[in-house]
Parts: C-alpha cells; structure tokens; sequence
C-alpha cells in the first residue's frame, strides 16, 4: 500500500495461488531434503507439473522446480513446526550479531540490540487484544502452529534491502509489511519508540499476522481483499485493538479512513459495494478508495451484525487453499450470511456512516 494513508504506509503482501494444485488437505507428514545446498524439512501442501509447494518447518511457504530438490526422503510421518527455541536460534543466525531475538509467549521479536522493552511487548499485546476482541464476539481463535515472527529494522535502507530480498520490492514511503509466504512482519524503526507511525504499523501488520494464524482469515485461499484490509484498517483504531481502555463507539472509529470515506462517497456509483464484494479490482484501480470502503463497510458489519460478520470470516477462512476465488462465489458466499438484498444493504450502510461524527 503506498504512501497515501493518512497515519501510516503499510504493505500488505497477499499470496494468492491461481494454479491447480490440490485441494484437499494433505496429509501432515515431514520430509527432508537440500535446495540449493541448504537443509529444509517441511510438509508437501501440493504439487503442479514439476513446481512443489512445501510448508517448511520456519512457517515458511517454499515454491521451487522438483528438480531443485536433493538427497529428498520421508523423515517423520507426522509434521510439527520448530519450537520457540529453535526459531530464535535460527533467526539469530540469519540475522546476525546487530540483532536481538526476544520471545514474548506467542512472539519472537527480532530487533536492534538494547530495544527490547521498546518493542517486544507491543506485538504480544497487540495479539492478546486481537485475541480478546473477536472471543468476546463469540468466534475462538486457535493457537498458531507456528511462533510468529517480526523483524524490526533500525533503518528505512535495512528494510528496503530485506524487502528486496524477501521477494517483496517496495517504493519509498512503506513502513512495513506482512507477508503471507514467509508469514513474517517486517517494519523498520521511525526514530521514537513512541511515534505513532511505529505504533499504527505495528497493530496493521500484527492485525493482518494475527488473522492469519488463528483461522480468520486462512493462508493460501483466497481471501477477498476487502475483508483482510477492512479488519486491518479497523484495528488501526484504539477503541478495536484497546478496547479494555477505550470502551465508548467513538473510539472504534478510524476517524483518518472515516474522512476519506466521506470526502469521497459522492463519487461512488450505485451498486459499488457489490462490486467490492465480487472483486478485488478497486484495490489496483484506486487504491484510496479501496481502502476507506474496505473500512467503512467492514466497521458496518461489525458494529450492527457482529454474529453475521464473525459467522462470514469463518466461512471464508474455510475455503481450499491454492484455488480461485470466484466473483460468483465471492458474491453466493456473501449472500448467503447477510442476504440477497444488496440494494438494501447499500441503502443502509450508506446511512450508517452518514450519521457518524
């Protein structure tokens, strides 16, 4: 996402698979092999033609040519993740010496040596809170299978480079991203522990780590654009990721998309949020607008039909993974939780934000 966000500039690096690999879940067994003269262990979650998709033990998503991979066997019959001590081990060693890894319960944080209390504690709150606010709606996420890593960067260059790397080249004015592929966060410092540039990034990008890893959302199915970044945006404000501290509906507002919203809404056409609903397309053609409609209909739903909106993110976060996401299933899956009358829903949500101050 580039620069045009009001409070920050963040990324978020959707891993979608169009290819025709298997759908059904596959069978959780661990084999071990070299790519590119390296020792991987992992899962097979499917194959196309000589392409392998293997789940590796770091939650890793690799992607490379079967004939790229050696001295390959079946080495368990069951599959689990590296524990906390061994992904904190193996960051260490990827990273290296300029950097300190801290474990948090669900966390592991690696970032510059002496910053520990700056940003080790905001991931797992941040992931305590977005716990807490869907639980109280009735929907229980589970533990992720993997430690969730985030990397912080002491410099905007260092984070380019990484991105770089990563697969994920980034323009200037992006503060951080989440991947989805690696299911890493990665940001860089802004210069003050307390900016809120570091804040907002953080509770974006943990938002979009945490749905992803306790079965909001599902990684490698389709999940519709507006969904995911409606529930990011919706995070950025206090009252959603703090509400324990900022209990009142005022403060559930994300006043910066609220205004975009509202400057905007006399250009949107009759029948847009159908198409928001059927397509991704917004999100390339006018991103600003994407954005502040993905919030604004996302904070609807959730505010007058919070049963409904919980019961459609778990039916979304059932859907096969590595497969399309049709308009006509986007739309059939929509109307099945919140009904066939979008004219009507339209009419209504447009009132709802109306009256918001």
């Amino acid at each position: 996402m580039p620069s045009f966000s009001l409070r920050v500039a963040t990324t978020f690096t959707v891993c979608l698979f169009t290819s025709p690999v298997a759908t059904a879940e596959p069978a959780r067994w661990t084999i071990s092999l070299r790519l590119n003269n390296q020792p991987v262990e992992g899962t097979p979650l499917g194959a196309e033609a000589d392409r392998v998709y293997l789940l590796s033990r770091d939650g890793r998503l690799l992607d490379f040519n079967a004939s790229a991979a050696k001295d390959s066997r079946k080495a368990s019959s069951t599959f689990r993740g590296y524990s906390a001590a061994e992904m904190r081990e193996r960051l260490s060693k990827e990273l290296g010496r300029s950097f300190e890894v801290t474990h948090t319960g669900h966390y592991l944080v690696a970032h510059p040596k002496g910053t520990k209390k700056d940003w080790a504690p905001r991931f797992e709150e941040m992931y305590r809170q977005f716990v807490h606010y869907f639980t109280i709606r009735g929907f229980a996420p589970k533990e992720p299978e993997f430690p969730l890593v985030a990397i912080v960067f002491s410099s905007e260059a260092e984070f380019q480079r990484y991105a770089a790397a990563d697969g994920t080249p980034l323009g200037p004015g992006y503060l951080g991203y989440y991947s989805p592929r690696t299911n890493r966060v990665a940001l860089f410092d802004q210069g003050s522990s307390e900016s809120t540039a570091n804040a907002d990034t953080v509770i974006h990008e943990v938002t979009h780590q945490t749905a992803y890893n306790t079965g909001i959302h599902r990684r490698f199915a389709s999940t519709p654009r507006w969904l995911a970044e409606g529930l990011g945006t919706m995070f950025e404000a206090r009252g959603v990721w703090n509400s324990r501290s900022y209990p009142r509906r005022d403060d559930r507002l994300n006043r910066g998309r609220l205004s975009d919203f509202q400057q905007m809404a006399k250009s949107f056409k009759k029948g847009f949020i159908a198409e928001m609903i059927a397509s991704d397309r917004l999100f390339e053609q006018n991103a600003p607008a994407a954005y502040c409609q993905a919030w604004a209909f996302s904070f609807y739903l959730a505010e007058k039909m919070p049963k409904k909106y919980c019961d459609y993110l778990a039916l979304t976060a059932r859907r096969p993974t590595f497969q399309d996401y049709t308009a006509a299933e986007r739309m059939k899956d929509f109307t099945s939780v919140f009904g066939t009358e979008l004219a009507l829903t339209e009419a209504q949500f447009l009132k709802f934000v109306q009256e918001l101050k």
